[in-house]
């Protein structure tokens, strides 16, 4: 005879880290993967946002500003350079910061710091607080990309270096009356004001996000427990239920006398339903192997039957819940009780499959009970063959 019994599959979801624009590998903690890929996508909207801004600008605000005063600049190739540099570290900066991999900040920030000062050296007087001054309203949303993910101090650091370069500037090119520093003041707080609000954005929306996606993951965690444990209530009342039924009968029947405790028939009952019994208390035992501690109880009832029971063990065995160890272990000891003489149960786990396996040179009969329920995410197989007096029965579990 050859019994299959079904099996369905689970999945576990898998995320990745946050603070880097790519995928890289999970934590292994599904919960705080789920978090960090939560946060990971909130910021990388931002750097996206980011990229867009400080190209946009430099596009639509800088070209017209410097073809329309090409012919005033006092250098207009050096500005044109300068603003093919301001492209180049765009381009690096925007390139590590989609990727995720480390900026060589100080240096382009130096980069751009001078690329600055050369404009402002070739900008006329006239000029100096217009869109042809392009350098000193650009700097700071190339900046945002450089320093990235980094505290805003020193962010402030650059524009205080900025605004001293543009001061220096406004008192050479002869603007530095009250209207010169009054203009000087409102264009210093107008370009930095916006970088470091977004830059201070971002950061915000990134530990929002992350915490957002804790609490929910935390929530939907604890939800799932609860569930679980209710299932497993339920599950456990059920077998009582059922174990209840099938040992009162037989000790009714004893008890009216109408079932003959000699009768072999009437003994492989009760060994059936003391292991039953046995192995449901096993359950619920707080053991290291539990699966191995319910089939040495169901072994126990076996050996104290006169049966000769050798138990073997090979590897180390994963976590399985309760309805798979049920379902790995209760087909075999169901055929354990009916044993004779003696019998061999042979355990063998690895980390995605285990088998537990029972030989034995003969049993009373088949088996007899309720087969196992069936399990909705888990893969388990029961497969049990005889021939003569010699009966095989085996369960495999294996990990999806």
């Amino acid at each position: 005879m050859r019994v299959e019994l079904p099996a369905l599959a689970s999945g576990m979801s898998r995320a990745y880290v946050a603070g880097a624009a790519g995928t890289p590998p999970g934590t292994g903690n599904p919960a705080r993967d789920v978090v960090a890929d939560v946060a990971a996508t909130a910021d990388r909207g931002s750097r996206v946002a980011a990229v867009l801004i400080a190209f946009g600008w430099h596009l639509a605000i800088n070209v017209p500003a410097i073809v329309g005063s090409w012919s005033v600049y006092r250098a207009p190739w050096t500005v044109g350079v300068g603003w093919l540099v301001f492209v180049v570290v765009g381009a690096i900066s925007a390139a590590h910061l989609l990727r995720g991999t480390p900026t060589p900040t100080w240096r382009l920030i130096a980069v751009l710091l001078l690329v600055e000062a050369v404009v402002f050296v070739n900008t006329p007087a006239t000029l100096l607080f217009q869109p042809a001054n392009w350098g000193w309203g650009t700097l700071g949303w190339f900046v945002v990309l450089v320093l990235w993910g980094r505290p805003v101090a020193p962010l402030v650091a650059v524009f205080a270096i900025e605004a001293t370069v543009a001061l220096v500037a406004v008192f050479v090119n002869g603007a530095g009356n009250a209207a010169g520093l009054s203009r000087y003041a409102m264009y210093t707080y107008g370009t930095a004001t916006l970088p470091i609000a977004f830059s201070v954005a971002a950061s915000v929306l990134r530990t929002l996000a992350a915490r957002t996606a804790g609490t929910a993951t935390a929530r939907a965690a604890l939800e799932a427990e609860r569930i679980a444990a209710q299932r497993a209530r339920a599950e456990r009342q059920e077998r009582l239920s059922l174990v209840n039924r099938t040992a009162g009968a037989i000790l009714t029947e004893l008890a009216e006398g109408r079932a003959d405790p000699t009768d072999p028939a009437v003994q492989r009952r009760c060994a059936l339903e003391a292991s039953r019994l046995r192995r449901l208390i096993a359950e619920s035992d707080d053991v290291p192997d539990p699966l191995l501690h319910e089939l040495r109880a169901a072994v126990d009832i076996a050996e104290r039957n006169g049966l000769l029971v050798e138990l073997v063990a090979v590897g180390t065995l994963p976590a399985l819940p309760v309805h798979v160890r049920r379902r790995l272990a209760e087909p075999l000891t169901a055929t354990l009780a009916s044993a004779q003489r003696w019998a061999r149960l042979t355990v063998v786990a690895e980390p995605a499959e285990v088998v537990v396996s029972l030989v034995t040179s003969g049993t009373a009969a088949d088996p007899v009970g309720p087969a196992p329920p069936v399990v909705a995410d888990e893969e388990v197989e029961y497969v049990y063959e005889r021939d003569g007096e010699q009966v095989w029965a085996q369960t495999r579990w294996r990990a999806s």
